[in-house]
């Protein structure tokens, strides 16, 4: 349980721009789940840091490949600290391959994690805050520059959450007027990380403005 602050669930936050991303949430006053896979030593230990600056926090994993571990995830989360009021979706996978040697496994791969993950944590956290009479907000970076060499499943498979996120909206404000999806553009170039953040955190902060 939290004392009455909004909290945060920040998927692949242990390292990179979600890492940022949960310090800036931290900063403003919420408290924070940080999500990882392999990063789960680093994770632990920005729980650890949040924790030491008074931040309530808890690290946990899940691959999210695997669709029910990803639920499960979810719902320690809304166990944990009693609701979900943010979730910021920042895992993704990036792994560059010569067009020639792609495969289709490759391309799903991909998809999988940035597209289907995003979805059912999306999913799964959207009906917890249904059930919320604040409602929450769930963000998620997308790749909105132009595509560069050997990075064809990174680009195509990120240039999908938009569309995720837009159909997510249309799908929860008729349910719940306070319940509210978008997409944050990843621009080329890639900004720093500290930088990509304060975007992201800015739009869930104009979204719950905007309620």
């Amino acid at each position: 349980m939290t004392d009455h602050r909004p909290v945060a669930l920040v998927t692949g936050g242990g390292r990179g721009v979600g890492a940022e991303v949960a310090r800036a949430l931290a900063a403003r006053g919420h408290a924070v789940a940080i999500h990882c896979h392999a990063s789960l030593r680093e994770a632990r230990a920005l729980a650890e840091e949040l924790a030491a600056a008074g931040t309530p926090a808890l690290a946990v994993t899940a691959n999210l490949r695997e669709e029910g571990a990803v639920r499960a995830l979810v719902h320690r989360v809304a166990d944990h600290f009693g609701r979900i009021d943010v979730v910021a979706a920042c895992a993704r996978v990036r792994q560059p391959g010569r067009f020639e040697e792609l495969t289709a496994a490759d391309l799903a791969g991909h998809y999988e994690v940035n597209v289907i993950g995003t979805f059912v944590v999306a999913q799964e956290a959207a009906a917890v805050m249904l059930r919320q009479g604040a409602g929450g907000v769930i963000v998620a970076l997308g790749y909105g520059g132009e595509p560069r060499p050997d990075e064809l499943a990174s680009a195509t498979s990120q240039a999908a959450i938009p569309a995720l996120m837009r159909a997510l909206d249309a799908e929860c404000r008729p349910r719940h007027p306070r319940v509210r999806a978008a997409c944050v553009t990843i621009p080329s170039p890639q900004p720093s990380p500290v930088t990509l953040a304060a975007l992201l955190v800015d739009r869930i902060h104009a979204l719950h403005a905007a309620q």
